[in-house]
């Protein structure tokens, strides 16, 4: 029998395994985050905009794979400290976009630097404040 997305990702079990379900459900949500920042950028709006947009759209997005798929949590509660951890994000990447465009790269570049120090982050803070008792 097949297995879905899901359900090979909830397969790979254990508090071990997190940060590999973390990667994988992450990636997913990267591409869905970073086309939308793309594509309001190709749009024309200033980065800071383009940003809070795939912000905000990708936390509604990624509030039930990470916190189903990766930490085991079904508890919607959580999505006020989920939405507060990715306002801090959301800070970092302004800032880690606005220090990256001092030098001679475009904002797409600037925007694809900062997705890992924000993936670790993002996880850090979501392991240790919002799904710290799963």
């Amino acid at each position: 029998m097949r297995r879905g997305f899901r359900e090979s990702l909830i397969a790979v079990s254990g508090r071990r395994a997190q940060p590999v379900r973390f990667i994988l459900v992450g990636i997913v949500n990267t591409i869905f985050g970073y086309s939308v920042f793309a594509f309001m950028t190709w749009l024309g709006l200033h980065y800071t905009v383009a940003i809070g947009v795939a912000t905000v759209l990708g936390v509604l997005f990624n509030f039930k794979s990470t916190g189903v798929i990766v930490f085991g949590s079904h508890d919607n509660l959580r999505l006020f400290r989920f939405i507060l951890v990715y306002c801090v994000v959301y800070v970092a990447n302004v800032l880690g976009v606005f220090f990256l465009l001092r030098l001679p790269i475009g904002n797409y570049v600037a925007g694809l630097l900062m997705v890992l120090p924000l993936a670790l982050l993002s996880y850090k803070l979501n392991q240790l404040y919002v799904f710290k008792n799963e």
